[in-house]
This record gives C-alpha cells, sequence and structure tokens, in this order.
C-alpha cells in the first residue's frame, strides 16, 4: 500500500475542528507560501456522481452510440485526469456511497446491503473538509440514511454536510422530492430532477465563488438508472433504438433501454456542460477540482445478466474524470493504475491539502494524479459480501476477486470462477478457470487476492454470517425492507 498522509481518528479529528484549528492539521501536499506571503487558498471541489453509469458510455471511451452525443464529457476528459481502470469495489448503491464518505471498505462501515444507515464512527468526507475551514453542500440522492426512502434526514445523520437539498432515494426522475435544510417539509423538483439539482448546484457556486472560504459540493443523481425511458423528450428523441449498437457480449434485446439509458447520459453531459460554464464563468476553474464519476455500472444485457452487483466490467468499472488546471494543467493525462472506491476521499484530501482521519482504509494517489509518481501495480478489491434483490440465487453468489490492469479474477465460496485476459479478450467471453494453459496466471492471480483479503483482514464468509454480524433484518431476496 502507497504511504498516506498525516491521519487523526474521528474524536481527536472533531475535537480539533471544534476549537477552531483544523488549519494546523493539514497534509504534507499542502502548497507552501514563499516566505512572507500568505499561504495559497485551497481548491475548491466539486463533486457530481451519476448512479449506475457504467465507464464504457461515453463518448471519449469509444461508445459508437454516444459518439457526438457526449461533447462536455469529451472535452473534460480531454482536459482531465481520466482513471481508466476506476472500480467499484461494492458495486451497489449504498455501499458506494459509504466507502466514498468515509474511505473504508464495505465490511468496516458495515454497509454492504441498500437501504442501511452509515453511523457516525468514521471521519467523514464533509467533516474532513469543514476541519480545514471548507464550506460543504450536499445535493441530490443520499441513500445512506435506512429510515425510509422518502423520509425527512435529521442534521445528526448527515455526515457533516451543511448546505443540503436532499432525498434518501427516488427513481421518479420528473417528480422528484427533496428536503432543504432543517425544513421537514418535503418540496419538489421542478422537471427532469437532474437538470434541477444541477441549476441549484450552479447557484450554490455562483454564491460561494467569492467567498471568504472553499467549498465542498458534492451533487449526486439519480439517473442514468433505471427506469430508461424518462429522460426529457428532446433527449429520448435523439436515439433510435433500433440504430442502437449492442456490446459484443450482449445477450438479448436491450436496444430500448439502452436509447433510454443513452438519452439519460446525454441530458446529464448538458448538465456537466452548464456546470463547467459557471465555474468558468465565476473564475474559479483553475483552483476547483471537479470530479466526474459514478457508483457502479449496469450490465444492461451483457453476459446476458442485469444490473450491478455483478463482477464483470459493465458493473464494476465506472468514469473516473478529475480536473484540477492549476495543478494538472490543460492536457489530457491517462492514469490506466486500478483505483477503488475508499482511495477517492484520500486522494481528494491529498489533493487538497487536507488531513486524512485515521479512520480511511483507501490509498492516497494524489502524487500519481500530480504526476510526481509512477502509478503504482494495484489489485482492487472487487465484492459482494452478501447478494441481494435481482443478484440472489440461483444466479447471484457471494463472491471475491481482484480486478487489475489487465486481469480480472473472482471466486465464489466453492472456489475459482471468473478469469479475464482483459487486454486480449475485452469482452470477458473466454473465462480461463480452470484452463491448463493458464493455471499458472491463476495461481498468480489466486495468490494476489488472498494477499488483499488479508490486508483487509477479509475471512470471505456466507452473506448471512455477515448480516447475523451486524443484526441486521433481510427478507427472502437478503433486501433490507424499505419504504418508498
Amino acid at each position: 500500500m502507497t504511504a498516506r498522509n498525516e491521519r487523526t481518528d474521528r474524536r481527536g479529528f472533531l475535537q480539533i475542528a471544534g476549537a477552531g484549528i483544523g488549519a494546523l492539521m493539514a497534509g504534507q501536499n499542502q502548497a507552501t507560501a514563499a516566505p512572507g506571503q500568505a499561504k495559497p487558498r485551497k481548491p475548491n471541489l466539486v463533486f457530481v456522481l451519476a448512479d449506475q453509469w457504467r465507464a464504457q458510455a461515453t463518448g471519449y471511451a469509444g461508445d459508437p452510440n454516444l459518439q457526438g452525443k457526449t461533447p462536455n464529457l469529451d472535452k473534460l476528459a480531454a482536459r482531465s485526469a481520466n482513471f481508466t481502470t476506476a472500480v467499484s469495489g461494492c458495486p451497489v448503491c449504498t455501499p458506494y456511497r459509504a466507502s466514498l464518505l468515509t474511505g473504508q471498505y464495505p465490511l468496516t462501515h458495515g454497509l454492504f446491503l441498500n437501504d442501511l444507515c452509515l453511523s457516525n464512527r468514521a471521519v467523514s468526507l464533509a467533516e474532513a473538509y469543514a476541519a480545514a475551514g471548507y464550506d460543504t453542500a450536499y445535493i441530490g440522492k443520499w441513500h445512506l440514511d435506512g429510515h425510509g426512502r422518502g423520509s425527512y434526514i435529521p442534521p445528526k445523520r448527515r455526515q457533516g454536510f451543511q448546505y443540503w437539498k436532499v432525498l434518501e432515494c427516488t427513481h421518479n426522475y420528473m417528480k422528484s422530492y427533496y428536503y432543504g435544510g432543517d425544513d421537514p417539509a418535503r418540496q419538489v423538483w421542478k422537471g427532469y430532477d437532474a437538470i434541477a439539482q444541477t441549476r441549484d448546484a450552479q447557484r450554490y457556486i455562483q454564491k460561494h465563488a467569492g467567498g471568504k472560504k472553499p467549498f465542498a459540493l458534492v451533487l449526486s443523481w439519480g439517473p442514468p438508472h433505471n427506469p430508461y425511458n424518462t429522460a426529457p423528450k428532446k433527449y429520448r428523441e435523439m436515439f433510435d433504438p433500433a440504430a442502437i449498437k449492442v456490446r459484443a457480449n450482449v445477450k438479448g434485446k436491450p436496444q430500448k433501454d439502452l436509447a433510454g439509458y443513452y438519452a439519460h447520459i446525454a441530458a446529464m453531459d448538458a448538465c456537466v456542460g452548464d456546470l463547467l460554464k459557471t465555474i468558468d464563468q465565476a473564475g474559479i476553474s483553475d483552483d476547483t477540482i471537479f470530479v466526474f464519476t459514478s457508483d457502479h455500472g449496469d450490465m444492461l444485457g451483457s453476459q446476458g445478466e442485469r444490473r450491478k452487483q455483478r463482477p464483470w466490467d459493465e458493473s464494476i468499472r465506472v468514469p473516473l474524470l478529475l480536473r484540477y488546471p492549476r495543478v494538472l494543467g490543460a492536457e489530457a493525462r491517462v492514469i490506466d493504475m486500478p483505483i477503488n472506491t475508499p482511495d477517492i476521499m484520500p486522494t481528494l484530501l491529498g489533493l487538497s491539502g487536507v488531513a486524512i482521519p485515521k479512520t480511511v482504509e483507501g490509498t492516497d494517489y494524489c502524487e500519481i494524479v500530480r504526476g510526481r509518481r509512477k502509478p503504482a501495480d494495484t489489485a482492487a478489491l472487487i465484492a459482494c459480501p452478501s447478494p441481494f434483490g435481482e443478484f440472489v440465487r440461483p444466479h447471484g453468489r457471494e463472491y471475491r476477486g481482484v480486478r487489475t490492469r489487465r486481469y480480472t479474477y473472482v471466486r465464489d465460496l466453492q472456489g475459482p470462477w471468473l478469469l479475464y485476459d482483459n487486454q486480449t479478450d475485452p469482452y470477458q467471453r473466454d473465462n480461463l478457470v480452470g484452463k491448463a494453459a493458464h493455471a499458472e496466471l491463476q495461481k498468480e492471480m489466486e495468490v494476489s487476492l488472498q494477499r488483499v483479503l488479508r490486508e483487509r483482514n477479509d475471512q470471505f464468509l456466507p452473506g448471512p454470517k455477515y448480516i447475523k454480524k451486524w443484526g441486521y433484518r433481510v427478507n427472502k431476496r437478503g433486501t433490507v425492507p424499505y419504504k418508498n
């Protein structure tokens, strides 16, 4: 593991923040001023998170259906660090979001199923930024409260975010509700919620651009998560199901769903363009870290599978673009090193010159982003501790695996399950498990997986064992019951 920045546990971190000396805890990557000069202002953060947007589904990533139809993301990719092997280590909504906000793996924070409540045991992303003098904001989908998908979320369960326009979870994008601040009265976003939420984020940026404090804003969209046919009409008309080209590993006929999926994507690409224009017009683009990513992908017929939780690339790989002109310049930088969900928080804090709490388990790759160190030969852990919902038996199973630059290796409780050479087999159609010609490779990947499991203290137990350990109640589909 790469060496991490200075760390503090949650209690000590918040005590220092409460005493008003969070600035003393800046990480070792903070820029230093020349003698007699004021310290440079820390960068702003605009973190844009989509739901169920797979890495392959952009023009810049080569999707033939989106050529010329994601112009803003294509332009962003040409000016960003592009993590081409970004991995959603537990590819489903709540586990990803909990790992994003804590920098921890699911078996540490305990949210390996949807619709659970994230505890306050770890120092959150917002708390770390606030301790360093930031204003913090969250707009959109939360899915970390576990008290009902339409319920009000009180301040004590907001993980330190100050500005707040949030709903736990909805996929009714044309009639989407939220709670603003401390008002328990439910309000409604006008029209397509991703656009309305983007407009609110633009207003937040405009208001805070000239403020005395830097800000950290998370904008969390619900699309392109299904239902696929609910994007605004102008975007739906851009995609004819009959003209959709499917991936080489698709089984079935998902063209209609794909057309709707791409319509959501085109709508949000326009939103990305609006956000970047607002940042540029506010004069803060050079000193703003802008991130675009997703919580997990969507199989959409690949391997004959649907949705997420699966260990194939359409499910686990997500887009991850990071623009920071002051540090990275305006040129594209491709980073093919696997980066996992828990690594995002410490890497952002490192780039911002903000202390990384001791509760974080992920690795700070900010020096690799800056170009000061070469990308590491990492193996990202992928896991499904307890399958649920659409991924229950006979099709679903507990698994652990690793995704490297080149290979995917996965085993379930019965033994080795999947092995792919993603360089020669990018659509993962040739499973190499058990083939004599690849026995040595399989052995090497097993060694790599076992090393990662030891590092994470992951015993790879059956799902019911973890459910019992954490005291969760689930239904026959392994799902935590929730109310809409």
